[in-house]
């Protein structure tokens, strides 16, 4: 059967592009179509700020002029200027069971970035560090959660015969409610006592105002992790009207001390719970099922999208237990309105007091997720 990749340009091709990745995951209980507008958006440059310091090619591999794969590669203009090293990217690496199909989207992306100088390709990031993450290798029989991928089991098995290597693993971490473990009780308990210290909600009404102290925060809290980008102000602000229509204002918080935001919290409600029978479709009456499940039944599940502590406060043994404290502040406001888990993460394989703090509020590595890399010859 004859096959074929098509390559587009940001914001063309894009049913083609959605198409594929239905086909790639039918018949899979555990993959949700994402919002078809939601997903166009991201992949045209007139809507994603990403694209003001970033550039893309979208490629689709057919069969017999049906659609059986897709891939991007890009490149972030601000990945090259923090980090000093000519590496591109690939993502939405969602291919049928074929090492042709795989292989042909791979060379694809290969070509594209080695044309414009890169000398190392990783990912898949979807369609940066601060988006979707990771190839799924292990927590196949969870559910999707929001801003996380899906894989078949058989994709990393395709990536690593192509002659992908694993460069990082990062965790998504699933924590039931339940009652909170003592250790973490006494700290929070001890972070309330603290005049000082305010755990501010995060205020719908001035969204922009207290998405740009959390972009701050990020900015900073993050800034020695591994592949850390930092957020843009066009980014910020195309952030802060994303969440305004999203945020559930219990769940999100600013942790101040004397009045500066020193931490933030931002935790969302789980969207693909409520949009898992849409087929990606708001059309006609999608949006309207939406709005009744995420504002009046409300979902059962968040996925825990930040949770950093500016450098210099980390430094500070009296506010040790303020990461703690966080955890147990969202335990305590999600189980009142009647969240039941949520998946926490990603959080670097490798990040030790991170994942301690998880494991000692009784979470568990439920999802893997590999993000590889290859030199480009």
């Amino acid at each position: 059967m004859a096959l074929a990749v098509r390559r587009f340009a940001p914001g063309s091709g894009l049913d083609d592009f959605l198409a594929a990745g239905k086909a790639v995951y039918h018949g899979n209980s555990h993959w949700v179509a994402p919002l078809e507008l939601e997903l166009k958006d991201r992949l045209t440059p007139k809507k994603n700020p990403f694209f003001e310091h970033a550039e893309a090619a979208l490629f689709v591999a057919y069969r017999d002029g049906q659609p059986v794969g897709r891939i991007t590669a890009q490149i972030d203009r601000e990945h090259l200027r923090v980090h000093g090293e000519r590496t591109g990217f690939f993502g939405f690496f969602d291919t049928v069971d074929d090492p042709a199909v795989s292989s042909m989207l791979l060379d694809h992306a290969r070509a594209w970035l080695t044309e414009r100088g890169m000398e190392r390709m990783r990912g898949p990031l979807s369609l940066s560090i601060n988006e979707e993450v990771g190839l799924l290798v292990d927590g196949f029989e969870h559910q999707q959660t929001l801003l996380n991928n899906y894989a078949w089991p058989y994709q990393g098995a395709l990536a690593e015969a192509y002659g992908l290597e694993k460069t990082k693993d990062v965790f998504g971490w699933h924590y039931h409610v339940q009652q909170i473990p003592a250790r973490a009780e006494r700290a929070w308990e001890a972070i309330k006592a603290m005049p000082e210290v305010t755990l501010r909600t995060v205020n719908r009404r001035h969204m922009s105002r207290d998405v740009h102290i959390i972009l701050d925060v990020f900015n900073d809290a993050w800034s020695d992790n591994w592949g850390f980008v930092p957020a843009t102000p066009a980014e910020a602000k195309k952030m802060a009207s994303d969440m305004r229509l999203l945020i559930e204002q219990e769940l999100s918080y600013i942790a101040e001390i004397d009045g500066i935001p020193m931490g933030v919290l931002v935790c969302l409600p789980n969207m693909v719970e409520a949009i898992a029978d849409l087929d990606g479709q708001l059309w006609p009456t999608g949006w309207l099922k939406l709005l009744w499940r995420l504002k009046v039944k409300r979902p059962k599940s968040a996925r825990l999208m930040l949770l950093g502590l500016r450098k210099e406060v980390r430094q500070h043994k009296r506010f040790a237990g303020l990461a703690m404290a966080m955890y147990v502040e969202l335990t305590k406001r999600g189980s009142a309105i009647g969240y039941e888990w949520g998946e926490l993460g990603w959080t670097l394989e490798d990040n030790t007091l991170v994942n301690l703090a998880a494991k000692g509020m009784g979470a568990k590595v439920a999802k893997r997720y590999r993000i590889y890399e290859m030199p480009l010859g």
